[in-house]
């Protein structure tokens, strides 16, 4: 996954739509809590703008990422930002859509919701912690062998 996708847009793309209902509280506005951002219309587009501007910060970015060995150094290549914004903020519609009546995912296409679904509420928190759960298994497997790698470097010297 990381060779065709930006991982630190990935999970920001994911997390950016729901600025909106975050807004929408603590602002106390008069506005559906899942609101246009929370279309397929809007939360594409955003992504793909999120991963354009993600590319545009990867110089200033790239030491906190390769700290946080989030990324490769395999040069930079705009198309994996945008896919990987566009492809995290529609996802979030599409796992959101069953789960709130207030949303929607098609507008201007639709002003129902036809994805909404609320007996899939389980399966798809499910589905949330099973992929969180593999990708921080993941994860730790690349610090442990980072680390390991360290060590082994250290012991051949």
């Amino acid at each position: 996954m990381r060779r065709h996708l930006h991982a630190p847009t990935f999970l920001l793309a994911n997390i950016i739509v729901d600025i909106e209902p975050f807004l929408v509280l603590i602002l106390g506005l008069r506005y559906p809590l899942h609101g246009y951002l929370h279309t397929f219309l809007l939360a594409v587009p955003a992504g793909i703008l999120l991963g354009y501007l993600m590319f545009l910060l990867e110089k200033v970015l790239q030491p906190l990422y390769k700290m946080l060995m989030l990324e490769k150094n395999d040069g930079l290549c705009l198309k994996r930002f945008l896919i990987a914004g566009g492809l995290g903020t529609g996802l979030h519609v599409l796992f959101d859509a069953p789960l709130y009546s207030d949303m929607r995912p098609f507008y201007p296409l639709s002003t129902a919701n036809p994805l909404y679904n609320p007996s899939l509420t389980p399966e798809i928190y499910g589905l949330c912690v099973w992929t969180g759960a593999l990708g921080t298994a993941y994860y730790i497997t690349l610090v442990g062998l980072s680390i390991h790698r360290k060590l082994s470097k250290k012991d051949t010297k």
